[in-house]
């Protein structure tokens, strides 16, 4: 079987970066990343990587950087790490300045080549694990993902900026300074679909990404509706498209059914495997509302509906479609829903069950790696 590698950069991503040089010249800079020994070891004990290490030294071997103030700490970092178990096949050093514009320089792949187009190794499911740009850079160039240990998120403005949100949408599987997230990851795998439910009536697609940070983009051609999609994300941390042309001349059942149907399938995809799942969820008031939303991603479908609305339409949304639209997601989803709310404003009513439906959701998906086993005592979900 091919092998997955994590290329991991050195500086910013295993010790601490040194500014204002950036040279780790002396020990008396010498950091470790908190908690990187431990998930570390886990990921080399654990999980089944090839771990190459591949790092950037301005000038190495010049008046500017000379070896022997480099090579005592880098020794020292090496076998601090094989105390641990952590051991790499191969480290990989440039030694150039960033003026010089060499391939072998990160982004550049030169140095790297030799795992390219290499049946041995799966580089389409390996990454590049690093601090800067340019190791994004190199994991596009490598035809990988990167986890991006990114300190800065918003990295000020300009070209920089622009290339790190196409990267981000493209290249960037995990954005996260924490190892013990990375490690999780690693172990469970990212939990993201896309899904396409097409009709004579509906033609939908549902992007998910189970493990994301709450970013939407909803187009249903029903602004309420859209508004209340987006609290899924937001409040349930989920990444969410969803695109949906409906036959809205006619009316806006099939298009809020049909989604919520989409949405359901997506999601039953997205947490096909549940080992390692908290499975059950509920949440939460909102104003004068109060709304609570059980949950259990069981396998099995149903609904239970204790919420009257006394407008008929909130928005362009008929309340009537609101029990069709959980209805369908239990349906599709495979879950059991058990919704209730009381109120006097009718849109703080509905905000609050999607609210709280997002929490719950957020809640059940939970993940724990240490603890990966399927919640349920007959042995399948």
């Amino acid at each position: 079987m091919a092998k997955r590698i994590l290329f991991i950069d050195r500086d910013g991503t295993l010790i601490y970066e040194a500014p204002p040089t950036y040279q780790l010249d002396a020990f008396e800079k010498l950091t470790f990343y908190p908690k990187m020994f431990e998930y570390m070891g886990r990921i080399a004990r654990e999980l089944d990587y090839e771990l190459v290490l591949v790092t950037n030294q301005d000038g190495l071997g010049t008046n500017s950087f000379p070896e022997d103030t480099f090579w005592p700490l880098q020794n020292f970092v090496m076998k601090s790490l094989e105390g641990e178990g952590i051991h790499f096949s191969a480290v990989h050093i440039d030694r150039t300045f960033p003026h010089e514009n060499q391939p072998t320089r990160k982004p550049g792949i030169a140095m790297l080549e030799g795992y390219l187009n290499n049946p041995d190794y799966d580089i389409e499911n390996s990454f590049v694990i690093g601090d800067r740009i340019t190791d994004v850079q190199l994991a596009k160039n490598m035809g990988c993902k990167a986890i991006w240990m990114n300190l800065d998120p918003s990295l000020g403005g300009g070209e920089i900026k622009d290339q790190a949100e196409e990267l981000r949408s493209s290249v960037v599987a995990l954005e996260s300074c924490d190892w013990a997230e990375i490690y999780a990851f690693l172990k469970l795998g990212l939990r993201r679909v896309s899904h396409v439910r097409n009709t004579n009536e509906t033609k939908i697609r549902v992007e998910v990404n189970m493990d994301g940070s709450g970013k939407s983009d909803i187009s249903t051609g029903l602004g309420f509706f859209d508004h209340m999609l987006d609290q899924i994300a937001r409040h349930g941390k989920i990444d969410l498209v969803v695109e949906t042309k409906g036959d809205l001349h006619i009316d806006e059942h099939h298009t809020i059914e049909d989604t919520g149907l989409a949405l359901g399938e997506a999601f039953a995809k997205a947490l096909a495997d549940k080992r390692g799942m908290e499975r059950y969820g509920f949440a939460l008031p909102m104003d004068e509302a109060d709304a609570k939303v059980l949950i259990d991603f069981g396998g099995r479908n149903w609904l239970v509906w204790n919420a009257e609305f006394k407008r008929e339409r909130i928005g362009e949304m008929p309340t009537e479609m609101f029990f069709h639209f959980f209805k369908s997601f239990s349906d599709a989803a495979r879950c059991n829903l058990n919704i209730e709310c009381r109120g006097d404003n009718e849109h703080h009513k509905i905000e609050a069950i999607f609210k709280a439906f997002a929490k719950a959701i957020r809640m059940a998906v939970k993940r724990d790696p240490i603890s990966n086993y399927l919640p349920s005592t007959k042995g399948v979900l």
